[in-house]
């Protein structure tokens, strides 16, 4: 793995292209066990604004390399953090993820609506011209950490209809409900409420990556392996003070997927 550094100090124009851009701004901003919640215009929630600058930057420069529609890379974009981000500033913020988002793909797509009240749906999906947003709520306890930590996951789709079918078509398990999303906006009947503790589907196994912070002594290494490695246990949940010489980072689950590699 390359280590690029600071975020804001990268072009996207610079790096090498890839097909999906993984992010999750950290979440003191928008968690609701911090009083102060400054949502996305916190210190280190704004961080999220770096990540869709940095997919327009690379999609414009694969542009410039000749690529068009659906080959244009990234072509995925994936979203993480607390449910907390569905309230802070009363619904306003998700709602902005959600419009950033849709503006990779379609800049001048309409405003996305807050829905009723500020409250957030736990799943729901975005279609357009050829792009497709979906989230969802996840559950650690079904994904190898021993707690209950709740997670949302955003799938951007920059280039097809793909991303509710990433997020909601999944193997069944004895609780998860059919899914019922329909063109346009709507939301995956009973996504919300359902979780897939499977760790293989399909016969291909799930693979988790364990992430140090970039100010960690692993990051600082000069090993091409350090900060980040296949593991076979999930970090858990660490309470104690942040410090940068301990590897404190996060952990990425990633289940492989073929796709068509034309062009």
């Amino acid at each position: 793995m390359i280590h690029l550094g600071d975020i804001t100090k990268i072009s996207g124009y610079d790096v090498p292209p890839v097909d999906c851009v993984i992010g999750g701004s950290p979440c003191q901003d928008l968690s609701v066990a911090n009083g102060k919640r400054a949502g996305l215009a916190g210190e280190r929630s704004r961080l999220f604004a770096e990540q869709i600058r940095i997919v327009k930057e690379m999609r414009d420069a694969d542009r410039l390399r000749g690529r068009t529609g659906q080959f244009i890379r990234p072509r995925y974009m994936v979203w993480e953090n607390v449910p907390g981000a569905f309230s802070s500033n009363h619904g306003e913020d998700f709602r902005a993820v959600l419009e950033e988002t849709v503006r990779i793909a379609e800049s001048e797509a309409p405003d996305v609506p807050l829905p009723p009240k500020g409250k957030w749906p736990l799943a729901d999906a975005y279609y357009g011209d050829g792009w497709s947003i979906a989230y969802r709520v996840f559950n650690s306890e079904f994904w190898g950490v021993p707690q209950r930590r709740r997670r949302i996951a955003l799938v951007a789709d920059f280039g097809g209809q793909s991303a509710p079918e990433i997020l909601f078509e999944r193997a069944r398990v004895s609780w998860d409900t059919p899914e019922g999303a329909k063109a346009g906006k709507g939301t995956s009947g009973g996504a919300g409420q359902c979780a897939c503790a499977a760790d293989t589907e399909g016969g291909v196994n799930s693979i988790a990556y364990s992430f140090d912070s970039l100010a960690s002594n692993s990051m600082k290494s000069s090993n091409p392996h350090s900060g980040c490695r296949v593991v076979e246990i999930a970090k858990t949940l660490d309470t104690t003070y942040p410090d940068p010489s301990k590897n404190q980072g996060g952990i990425a689950i990633l289940k492989p997927t073929v796709f068509d590699a034309r062009g």
